[in-house]
């Protein structure tokens, strides 16, 4: 382990915390700047010191980036998080729904373009003479008209 004391706690300098949790840098300097995850001290060279709670709430992060949250509503879980006795788990359900909700508009968006696009896929004789009369091209020109 190649973590740090300071003031007696466990502490990881930026690389170190990037390092052990797969990510970039840049993006631990990204949260920061958006606010949803600050190094809980820096040291007397200025570098910033992550606490293991700091590490815990990277872990936050990264999971709710993989259940498609965005940074904004990171950034409010983690509010209600920090503050959960002030809050209810109908407000978190909410979030959670309005999330929901966007991923299956989505998932029925792609699945228009998947059908849309095989059947201009299958309209397209896919030989090798020249594109200037490609059937998909026409019907991508014919939707933007």
């Amino acid at each position: 382990m190649f973590s740090i004391s300071y003031l007696g706690n466990v502490m990881y300098k930026i690389g170190q915390l990037a390092k052990l949790e797969a990510i970039s840098v840049e993006a631990l300097r990204f949260y920061d700047q958006q606010g949803v995850l600050s190094p809980g001290h820096r040291a007397e060279n200025g570098y910033r010191l992550y606490s293991e709670e700091d590490r815990k709430t990277l872990k936050f992060i990264q999971s709710a980036k993989n259940l498609g949250f965005t940074l904004a509503e990171i950034h409010e879980l983690l509010d209600i998080k920090v503050d959960s006795r002030s809050h209810t788990c109908e407000e978190v359900k909410t979030i959670a729904e309005h999330k929901l909700q966007d991923i299956q508009e989505r998932i029925r968006q792609l699945q228009r373009f998947e059908t849309t696009l095989k059947k201009v896929v299958k309209t397209c004789c896919g030989g090798p003479e020249s594109a200037e009369h490609c059937s998909i091209l026409e019907a991508i020109e014919e939707r933007v008209a």
